[in-house]
């Protein structure tokens, strides 16, 4: 059966994918993009972009995956490629930036940077940092503005010049999710090849394919060796890190869409609608059916 699109898929919101989007940064304000939109930002996926919002003025809700979370300022939000997210703003009151940047961009600009994006995809899974201050504020509101500042003038050199300001921003927002979460102490870890080969070899097949055997000799190692490694690296195994791909699709598709569950169960490649049952009462302590009237599906 051929799989579902459960969400929009978009370059920028409301702009069509760009296969060839390669080195690409973009900053621009919250009402240049919400207020032609009332306001509100429907869920959708963008499947190269990273994001950074700064919230400065007001605030509003912020649909994640399958999560609701509200967010005041100040704030930064965090949004990896490929998670599903929308917003609704507070009307005419709330203001920030907005930064997009295909990862690529950030990959090129060295071991550390490489090292703070991979830190900032793993925060991301609380992707709402409060700001404990206005000096917090406004260290990333002006990297923000002379971001933005150096692509609408374009002067000499300006892409070097934003390749360091993306930097900056990247690094800043790694420092305070991670203040956050835990003691403050951040260490800026080079990302790991097998970990990040893994996961896009799971974006890629996880519908047909979640045996960690096809994994492991995709990346030519013995599925114990894999899962030692992705251990070591992330805390969990390579299992787990299918299993949850697997988990984040289907609430996408319960959330988001009216498919019936036993369709979800064949899109997402499961022989029997009842296999799906038991994984996901196994993986949630729920129902999809539960799952689903709890969101209000």
């Amino acid at each position: 059966m051929s799989s579902v699109s459960t969400l929009p898929l978009f370059h920028l919101y409301g702009d069509p994918l760009d296969d060839q989007a390669f080195d690409f940064i973009h900053v621009e304000t919250i009402s240049a993009r919400s207020s032609m939109h009332d306001w509100t930002i429907r869920a959708h996926r963008h499947r190269d972009l990273f994001q950074v919002l700064l919230i400065e003025q007001g605030g509003g809700e912020m649909n994640y995956e399958a999560a609701t979370l509200g967010f005041e300022a100040p704030a930064a939000i965090l949004v990896p490629a490929t998670a599903a997210h929308g917003f609704r703003f507070r009307v005419a009151e709330t203001e920030g930036w907005v930064v997009s940047f295909t990862e690529d961009v950030a990959a090129a600009l060295g071991e550390h940077s490489g090292g703070a994006l991979m830190r900032l995809r793993l925060l991301a899974t609380a992707p709402v940092v409060p700001l404990a201050s206005a000096a917090e504020c406004a260290r990333l509101s002006t990297l923000c503005r002379d971001l933005h500042e150096e692509r609408f003038l374009a002067r000499e050199g300006f892409r070097l010049a934003m390749r360091g300001l993306l930097a900056l921003i990247v690094i800043e927002a790694v420092r305070l999710a991670a203040s956050r979460a835990r003691s403050g102490t951040v260490t800026l870890r080079p990302a790991d090849p097998v970990v990040d080969a893994l996961r896009k070899l799971i974006e890629d097949n996880f519908r047909q394919q979640r045996l960690l055997a096809f994994y492991a000799a995709k990346l030519a190692m013995t599925p114990d060796r894999l899962n030692d490694h992705v251990k070591r690296a992330t805390g969990v195994t390579a299992g787990h890190l299918i299993r949850q791909r697997i988990l984040t699709e289907a609430k996408r598709q319960l959330v988001f869409t009216p498919q019936p569950i036993h369709e979800i169960a064949y899109d997402l490649g499961f022989s029997d609608p009842s296999h799906f049952a038991r994984f996901f009462r196994q993986q949630t302590a729920t129902t999809a059916h539960e799952f689903r009237a709890r969101r209000g599906s």
